[in-house]
């Protein structure tokens, strides 16, 4: 197969990787395309079967050697985000209800945040993070 083919599968799975969080398998076979297709412009002239079976081969080794190890590097950098952010204080981006889900200003970025608290959250008032779950923000009024 053509290098470029190789390059475009490789390119396409790691963006598949991204939009549909795949658990961390699909950058493996993304990077196994990108390997074979590099191979390929180089140089390297294997048959059609034999880059299939090193684009396979490179995908299920670096799965078994290396994604558990990545991944739990990667959700440990998570975890320790908690701690840090835990106690801040943001400002409410609008009026959030108790349970209900809004935004929030936080060290000048936009988050998604959940109102954990019983009180109403009103657009520039002070909330106060009390946890984090991915990329979502839980608060309470600071008062």
């Amino acid at each position: 197969m053509a290098w470029w083919f190789w390059i475009a599968l490789g390119a396409v799975l790691l963006a598949a990787e991204v939009i549909i969080s795949a658990d961390f398998y699909l950058v493996f076979f993304g990077i196994s395309g990108l390997v074979v297709g590099v191979l390929a412009l180089a140089g390297v002239n294997l048959p059609q079967w034999g880059q299939w079976l090193l684009f396979a081969g490179l995908a299920v080794a670096a799965l078994v050697v290396y994604r558990r190890r990545w991944k739990r590097r990667l959700q440990t950098a998570d975890r320790e985000m908690l701690p840090e952010l835990e106690g801040e204080i943001g400002i409410a981006g609008g009026e959030i209800l108790p349970g209900a889900r809004g935004r929030v200003v936080l060290r000048g970025s936009d988050w998604d945040a959940c109102n954990d608290g019983p009180a109403t959250l009103t657009t520039g008032s002070r909330c106060v993070v009390t946890g984090v779950e991915g990329l979502t923000l839980h608060v309470r009024s600071e008062s």
